[in-house]
């Protein structure tokens, strides 16, 4: 199997593990998640709503990475394109270990998921631009000079 197709279902993967978090995320805040915030004391509510958008910005930075990774795939733009500042992985939101703990188990599940899920991708974000620097034909020039001397 090439590289460019491993890359494609590895990126469709996790395009269908976004998705599926993020509506699972949309199901328990907007929804179910309502009864465990309201048992919450005022600051813990407070909170829990603030864990809801860290959730949703870790998933909304993943899935457009993902989609720009798509149009890479489909040709619609040029891989260099891609590591423009504008459509490189979006910075993600810190969660706080001890407000994550007093969240319901329900959303430190997805706290926890939504976090990984985004150390995954820019992990992969973080190894195509170092690929990008490492192939560069002056960086490589440089590195020459720099072994001559």
């Amino acid at each position: 199997m090439s590289d460019s197709r491993i890359h494609r279902r590895l990126i469709d993967t996790l395009y269908l593990d976004a998705m599926v978090l993020a509506d699972e995320a949309r199901g328990y805040f907007d929804q179910h998640g309502r009864i465990d915030r309201d048992s919450l004391d005022p600051m813990a509510r407070v909170c829990f709503s603030c864990e809801s958008l860290k959730v949703t910005t870790r998933l909304m930075h993943v899935i457009a990475w993902l989609l720009t990774q798509r149009a890479i795939d489909a040709g619609e733009m040029a891989p260099r394109e891609a590591l423009d500042p504008s459509r490189r992985l979006g910075p993600a939101p810190v969660s706080e270990p001890d407000a994550v703990e007093a969240m319901p188990m329900a959303a430190q599940s997805l706290i926890e998921a939504s976090t990984e899920l985004y150390r995954r991708v820019a992990r992969i974000d973080q190894a195509q631009a170092d690929e990008v620097v490492a192939a560069s034909p002056v960086r490589s020039m440089f590195d020459r000079l720099a072994m001559a001397f």
